[in-house]
Parts: structure tokens; C-alpha cells; sequence
């Protein structure tokens, strides 16, 4: 006899998705349907363990992100010549 399970509709950006798909991946838990590129369907029940597993995700990638730009702009003011502040054109 077939089992229904309680689901809810999560719209995302693809990058979010492939994160959820990798979390997936290890034991199941999560996606009831991968439906496109930003729809999954996903278990009701498991639905704040994924929020939790998302963040944890995510707060290294935005750190290493904010590294990157740190960097970035690092490079870009020692490549900028300062303009003269004497006041003579």
C-alpha cells in the first residue's frame, strides 16, 4: 500500500538547491521530489533540521566569501593611485 508523507513546496535558487541536494545525499532524509532547477518538495517533518543543517553551511561559505572580498579590495586600493590632498592641481 503506498505511504503518503507530509511535504512542503521550497522555492530556491539553483546554487541553494545544489547545497540541499548535497546535504540530501548522505542518508535520504530530506527531499520527498526534486521537481526542477529552484523546486524541491521536502519532508514537513524534517523541515528545521534542514534550516539548521543550511546555516551551518552557510556560515563558513559566507565566511570564506568575505575573506575573498577582503582581499579583493586589498588589491584594488594598493593598485588605485591616492588622489594628492594638498589641494594644488
Amino acid at each position: 500500500m503506498p505511504k503518503a508523507v507530509k511535504g512542503v513546496l521550497i522555492e530556491c535558487d539553483p546554487s541553494i538547491k545544489a547545497i540541499i541536494l548535497k546535504i540530501d545525499q548522505e542518508q535520504h532524509d530530506y527531499i520527498v521530489e526534486d521537481l526542477d532547477d529552484q523546486t524541491l518538495v521536502i519532508k514537513e517533518s524534517q523541515l528545521p533540521r534542514l534550516k539548521e543543517k543550511l546555516e551551518e553551511v552557510h556560515i563558513p561559505v559566507l565566511h570564506c566569501v568575505q575573506q575573498q572580498l577582503t582581499k579583493m579590495l586589498k588589491v584594488l586600493a594598493d593598485t588605485q593611485q591616492m588622489p594628492d590632498e594638498s589641494g594644488s592641481d
